[in-house]
């Protein structure tokens, strides 16, 4: 324990720290221009120099550190003289307009306190290009905060300080403007900047912000959580928090800037009819008497099971734990589903079947532990950027080793120490190569197999035939490269593996992620720091979603409905079914047969999602009654929809949000809903009292449906909103002295003392290219539109990603007569679609990528019938194209800023 004292008062240290944080620790505010508290301190301002007994020169806080005995002065005349001599120097770059303007900046605040006036001139030739932040250099006061929290915090190396002292400048990577650097647009610069030189726009056209709401985020599974600031009603900009376990102070492009939808001029805010064939406004009371008599004519007629509920992975836990709980009890049936089953429900699937928890084994910060990483199938800097940024820092800048599996040459496979440029649809042969070479090496973890891993003579016998030569042939993977990349993970432990749709959205989706836990379970990268196995999970409640029981197999808590009916019916006093459900894809199936009549569908829009489009649009036509609930007008509602409930955003409720390392994290209401919308929770509980369910849906708030959830799951029992309000927690946390559970299968594998390895055979996917279909097109995500784009298009990141694209090799654009910017159309085997092309050396030849957030587009027009042979997902990553220009012929569109 150190003891030193500041401004006179002794106080005590469990740890040597800076004298800054020290200070800060108790209260004391020393000022401090080029420090931020995300990066490691420089000095450079010199303005936080503090006065300590014995030296003969002021120490400079934040870089010095507190020692026992020492005696710090903070506010001496002398030192706040010199604070103001270095304010009016810096002042001479602050324009009055820009004082005046951007109040909160820490130059500004500082000039205001010492009573130094701005000095500076405005001048022409500011760089507005992007979108959402202002750059002047002539504010500039060289603290290098923005070179180095671009360098440190996202890895992206935008910014460049040219010269020295006076001569100094900061510009970006293009030599020109920010639109048209390298920059991804998390604002961490913007954020970081004491001054104006560098200003988000969206700050910088509100008025005086009247509250700030620490809520989670509404896109990926990352669960990153910030500060929703609210001026007049409206929601004005979106802070980073620095103590958030997850984010660690730090945002995406779509966490910091696009919330703009939650205000967007299209909102539905009123419960909608079809009247023949038209939208007609009601009240609640008619909207809900509507869907009420509707449901119980089709129950009463077809039964329970012909009529279907899909949660939402955008609602929060609460409102899904309804969902599922009024289809079992409302209407009595299992057909409960969510669109993790299109994405994540093969991850789910097999780590619960080989390891008995069908969620991610480990937690972010594992990546900071960990000597290796494979990422498999994922592109993580910009699906889920904070999380790739994470890892990109480890690799750039602690030598962490980097594999990474994917057929595109991703921004994460150029920082790869090892990239495995696989063929699409072949994730089991390589994988299997690389068991083969780990187990023929010698380089398993002997005492790991003999003490938690059962049947590996089986497997090995299994493997012994997939040499990476055999692999090779049908990956496209070198044979010495295979082996390089099973020695890198099997020998640099800690291990830890990522995967992502690459891996799962395959007809062999299930045993490729089984294929993955083999290769951990070989090298004992299990319930250990730095390893796992991790599903990068899609949408921000899509985790949570599943196991609140929005599946046709499990209750809550994902435990099964034939041994835990009984337990949950008396608990919810009803009778639950036991009767084999049906999962979205058959419940489409059964649609398109005439057996399944009804449909709510809650803050998804299934008709775009889904793969094979055609015959899933027939099937949805085929439905007698359609309700859904959302907030804009979806597809789905356009063609299908019969009643429309509007629902509030997650900025306008309370709940809990799962991200994908398991942690329950708090949303929280920020501004209220618009017009006449409620939270989906209200809305499933006024349902379900219209249908004679009043007293099992009773709830006052989100919080008591939580208790609820509490009280069903044992898991999350000691998971309190009490405990939540100091940040989040993962499960299992069984009661309320349990610190959660960041590492599973330290000892066991559920229940069992070893898990099994699984042999994988080799399928291949019916989806094979031929003369007439010579092109492989596998779809995915970008950094700056999320899905089908009902959120994030109605932002300004239209303009960072106007619009999908065809990524293709320059060889094939050249055979086929294709430039940038120029329409070509595709076609398959089951439908076509137009994509303005973008020429990318990150493809091979013969493959083309293209993601699917332009509902212009309707890229699922291409995507066919094949599944995940366990559970059912669509194999959105292998389809058979061929490509030609337009017939429209040469027209140029908008492509994203970021280069290919």
């Amino acid at each position: 324990m150190l003891r030193a004292a500041i401004d006179g008062t002794e106080f005590q240290f469990a740890s040597e720290i800076s004298i800054l944080a020290a200070a800060k620790q108790h209260g004391i505010a020393i000022p401090a221009l080029c420090f931020d508290p995300r990066l490691d301190p420089i000095g450079s301002c010199r303005i936080c120099c503090v006065e300590v007994e014995g030296e003969p020169h002021p120490q400079i806080a934040c870089r010095t550190p507190i020692r026992d005995g020492m005696r710090v002065t903070t506010h001496s005349p002398a030192l706040e003289a010199f604070r103001r001599e270095l304010l009016e120097w810096m002042a001479a770059r602050v324009p009055p307009a820009s004082f005046a303007s951007d109040p909160d900046k820490e130059l500004h605040g500082l000039m205001r306190a010492y009573a130094v006036e701005p000095a500076g001139k405005a001048r022409a030739g500011i760089d507005a290009s992007h979108p959402y932040i202002r750059v002047d250099m002539s504010q500039c006061i060289q603290c290098l905060r923005c070179v180095r929290i671009c360098d440190d915090l996202q890895g992206e190396f935008v910014w460049h300080a040219l010269s020295r002292g006076d001569d100094q400048t900061i510009v970006p990577d293009s030599g020109t403007t920010l639109e048209a650097s390298s920059c991804v647009g998390c604002g961490a610069c913007s954020d970081t900047c004491p001054t104006g030189a560098l200003v988000d726009k969206q700050r910088r056209k509100a008025n005086a912000a009247t509250s700030a709401t620490r809520t989670t985020c509404a896109y990926c599974g990352v669960g990153c959580e910030l500060e929703a600031v609210v001026s007049d009603g409206r929601l004005v900009e979106a802070r980073p928090v620095l103590d958030a376990p997850v984010s660690k102070g730090h945002l995406c492009v779509k966490g910091r800037y696009a919330f703009g939808y939650v205000h967007a001029s299209d909102r539905q805010t009123r419960p909608l009819l079809r009247e023949r064939g038209k939208w007609v406004p009601t009240s609640w009371d008619g909207a809900l008497d509507r869907c009420a008599g509707a449901l119980q004519r089709i129950v009463a007629r077809y039964g329970p099971d012909s009529v279907g509920v899909l949660g939402s992975a955008r609602a929060t836990n609460e409102e899904n734990y309804l969902a599922q709980k009024f289809a079992r009890v409302v209407l009595g049936t299992n057909n409960v589903d969510c669109c993790g089953r299109v994405c994540h429900t093969p991850s789910a699937a097999a780590l619960k079947s080989m390891l008995g928890a069908g969620a991610a084994t480990n937690s972010f910060d594992d990546i900071e532990r960990a000597a290796a990483i494979f990422v498999c199938g994922a592109n993580p800097l910009e699906n889920h950027p904070v999380v790739g940024a994470r890892i990109r820092q480890q690799v750039l800048r602690h030598g962490t080793a980097l594999v990474v599996a994917d057929p595109r040459r991703t921004e994460i496979a150029r920082a790869a120490t090892l990239h495995l440029a696989l063929r699409p649809g072949t994730n089991i042969p390589l994988l299997n190569a690389m068991a083969h070479v780990i187990i023929a090496e010698n380089l398993a973890d002997g005492d790991f197999l003999q003490r938690r891993v059962a049947d590996f003579e089986r497997f090995a016998a299994s493997v012994a035939s997939w040499s990476p030569e055999r692999a090779a042939g049908i990956c496209e993977v070198p044979a010495d490269d295979i082996r390089a990349a099973a020695r890198l993970y099997a020998t640099r432990r800690p291990a830890m593996t990522f995967h992502g749709l690459g891996l799962t959205e395959h007809l062999q989706g299930t045993e490729g992620v089984m294929a993955l836990i083999n290769l951990a379970l070989l090298t004992g990268n299990l319930g250990k720091p730095g390893t796992g196995v991790n599903p990068l999970r899609g949408q921000n409640n899509v985790q949570g979603a599943a196991h609140m029981g929005c599946d046709p197999s499990v209750l809550t808590g994902s435990v099964p409905i034939q041994e835990n009916a009984a337990r949950f019916g008396a608990m919810w006093g009803a009778t639950i079914s036991r009767s084999h459900g049906l999962h979205l894809l058959q419940m489409m199936d059964a649609a398109l047969a005439g057996r399944l009549k009804a449909l709510w569908v809650v803050g998804y829009d299934v008709l775009p999602t889904l793969a094979n489009v055609q015959v899933m649009r027939r099937a949805l036509e085929k439905l007698e009654f359609v309700i859904v609930q959302d907030l804009f007008m979806t597809k789905t509602a356009q063609a299908v929809g019969g009643v429309f409930l509007p629902a509030a955003s997650s900025f306008e409720k309370d709940g809990t949000f799962m991200n994908g390392e398991r942690r329950i994290q708090r949303v929280r209401k920020a501004i209220d809903p618009p017009g006449e919308a409620r939270s989906d929770w209200e809305i499933i509980a006024a349902l379900a009292a219209r249908m004679g369910h009043a007293e099992q849906f009773r709830y006052a708030s989100a919080q008591d449906i939580w208790n609820e959830i509490r009280n069903v799951w044992p898991e999350a029992a000691g998971i309190s909103y009490a405990r939540l309000e100091h940040g989040g927690l993962q499960w299992p946390c069984p009661d309320e002295s349990h610190p959660g559970t960041a590492i599973l299968h330290a000892t066991k594998f559920g229940r069992r003392e070893r898990a099994a390895l699984e042999p994988i055979q080799y399928v291949p996917s019916p989806e094979t290219t031929s003369e007439q279909f010579p092109f492989v097109l596998t779809t995915g995500r970008t950094l700056y539109q999320f899905n089908v784009g009902s959120m994030s298009r109605r932002t300004p990141n239209t303009r960072l990603r106007p619009t999908d694209t065809l990524d293709i090799a320059p060889p094939d654009a050249c055979a086929l007569g294709l430039e940038n910017g120029e329409i070509a159309r595709v076609t398959s085997a089951h439908g076509s679609a137009q994509l303005t092309v973008r020429v990318s050396a990150a493809m091979k030849a013969g493959e083309v990528f293209a993601s699917f957030q332009d509902p212009r587009i309707w890229l699922n027009r291409l995507t066919g019938p094949v599944r995940d042979r366990v559970v059912q997902a669509p194999e959105y990553k292998v389809t058979a194209v061929a490509i030609e220009k337009a017939p429209a012929g040469r027209r140029k569109q908008g492509t994203s800023a970021r280069p290919a």
